[in-house]
């Protein structure tokens, strides 16, 4: 397993999906305590990520939060984690986790098979601007 920078949380996350670009954007300008790395889910280290922690890529689609040591979600539990990590007004989309996962996993595979269409993708991986490139394993 590879060494990854300590004290970080690694969001895997699609990286051709315009709507999970845009969202990792978001996550980077919201993490003022510089708390998450990013990598792609079909990056070299994302399948080492998955492998590691025992996800199939071909069954997964979605997000994944790795804690490294600690522990990793999935879907909207992946989101709520996050969300919750990030503080601020965003600590608030933790109130749908008082629903039955099986609910919010449903709404987010829903968006999740419709991202393409309503959002794009990009025929490749974007590569990080300078001044994020840190960010990124």
């Amino acid at each position: 397993m590879i060494a990854f920078p300590k004290n970080k949380k690694i969001i895997l996350f699609d990286g051709v999906c315009n709507f999970c670009d845009s969202t990792v954007q978001k996550i980077i300008a919201a993490d003022k305590k510089d708390q998450f790395r990013f990598t792609s889910l079909d990056s070299e280290i994302g399948k080492e990520i998955l492998q590691y922690i025992g996800v199939d890529r071909s069954k997964i689609d979605s997000i994944v939060l790795y804690e490294p040591g600690k522990a990793y979600y999935i879907k909207s539990k992946a989101a709520f984690q996050i969300a919750s990590y990030l503080g601020s007004y965003y600590s608030m989309i933790g109130i749908f986790s008082i629903f039955p996962q099986k609910l919010t996993d449903s709404i987010y595979d829903f968006i999740a098979r419709n991202r393409y269409k309503w959002f794009g993708k990009k025929s490749e991986c974007p590569i990080p601007s300078p001044e994020i490139r840190n960010k990124f394993l």
